[in-house]
């Protein structure tokens, strides 16, 4: 299995090169555009992150200082933005609050074991598991694979999983099957983003995908 899937790495790898994937200037960056990316597209998330820059609240403390309806305003262009404004204080009510030992600070709370805080994550009301991981590898750089339905749309089509997988025994595939490397979690989900979007869409556009033979279409 563990050559099954560098196969198809290697593959997406050729085709599109890297994707320096996460794009942000910081770890907190990544962590709001992580929430705020939930339901809606990229081009959106960006619009909100650089409302958020301009008005001066890219920041731990910016995001708990400012009124919930002034943060849900600016962040507005990203969608479900009165519910987005909740989690992004929910999520730093977690740095400061929840577990004092952070105190706000994301290199904190990024320092002790990542399992242990990923089950932490899971705890904040609006984070679930695709949001938690993305947030401990690409913020946190800490060796969790990322599920989204790009990646089970794509090894449901390789025949690699049913489906109707859930969320943990899609990611067990590649936690069980490939080393424990960010680098590689980090790429490998990136490329499965890109082909899906140019490839693997709802309505497969098969022509030109490199991964046709192995695809039990």
């Amino acid at each position: 299995m563990r050559d099954r899937l560098m196969a198809v790495y290697d593959q997406l790898f050729a085709a599109y090169g890297p994707r320096h994937w996460w794009p942000a200037d910081t770890p907190f960056e990544v962590c709001v555009g992580a929430i705020l990316t939930q339901n809606t597209n990229w081009g959106n998330v960006e619009k909100a992150i650089a409302r958020l820059k301009a008005a001066g609240l890219l920041s731990p403390e910016g995001l708990r200082d400012v009124p919930v309806a002034a943060l849900a305003e600016t962040i507005r262009p990203a969608g479900y933005y009165n519910v987005k404004s909740v989690r992004l204080k929910d999520f730093v009510g977690f740095l400061f609050e929840r577990f004092e030992r952070f105190d706000g600070k994301l290199e904190r709370m990024f320092a002790g074991e990542w399992r242990e805080l990923r089950r932490e994550l899971l705890g904040v009301r609006g984070i679930g598991r695709e949001t938690a991981d993305s947030i401990l590898l690409y913020a946190g750089e800490k060796p969790t694979f990322v599920v989204d339905a790009y990646t089970k749309r794509l090894f449901s089509a390789l025949g690699l999983v049913e489906p109707t997988a859930d969320y943990e025994s899609v990611r067990a595939l590649f936690m069980g099957n490939l080393p424990d490397d960010t680098a590689l979690f980090n790429e490998y989900h990136a490329l499965v983003v890109e082909h899906c979007k140019r490839h693997c869409t709802t309505r497969p556009r098969c022509g030109g995908c490199g991964l046709h033979l192995l695809c039990r279409a």
